[in-house]
């Protein structure tokens, strides 16, 4: 698996999370199984299967998460250049169209929440807008049709 990137606290955020499946996740998918252990018969029991099949996906989210840890690299906000739009900057858009500005900060894909107005690198935006400069224009191709931005101002996160 090649490097995972993540900001400081992007990274606190799956460390928590790991040690959350692995100590309470765990004990839970644990007290499942015993609960459905004592209605006797396995060989019928659905409620078994289920708890059985819930343990194990538990065991592969905690082996990503372990994995993604493992190739973690952290990004470092004061080696950022912002002359030009790269991952951490926070990005001002105009779409031309509806004369509306948009403010987004360029974030990992593990990290992306448009409710945090944290857009992915690999996202269509995010593709178009790497790379570029203040004034650039730059099309995205969406659902509705192709949206035009224009890049405003680049900035630190």
């Amino acid at each position: 698996m090649s490097n995972v990137y993540f900001t400081a606290e992007g990274l606190e955020k799956l460390q928590a999370e790991l040690q959350e499946l692995k100590s309470k996740g765990r004990a839970d998918a644990a007290k499942a199984i015993a609960e459905a252990r004592a209605q006797g018969d396995l060989s019928e029991n659905a409620e078994y299967d289920a708890a059985k099949e819930a343990q194990g996906m538990l065991e592969k989210k905690i082996a990503e998460l372990e994995s993604s840890l493992a190739n973690a690299r952290i990004l470092d906000s004061s080696k950022i250049d912002i002359s030009k739009v790269t991952i951490l900057c926070k990005v001002e858009l105009k779409n031309i169209k509806l004369k509306k500005n948009f403010i987004y900060t360029l974030v990992s894909e593990s990290e992306a929440n448009l409710k945090e107005a944290k857009l992915s690198v690999s996202s269509p935006i995010g593709k178009a807008i790497l790379g570029k400069k203040k004034g650039d224009k730059v099309e995205v191709q969406a659902p509705t049709g192709k949206i035009e931005f224009e890049i405003v101002k680049i900035s630190l996160a």
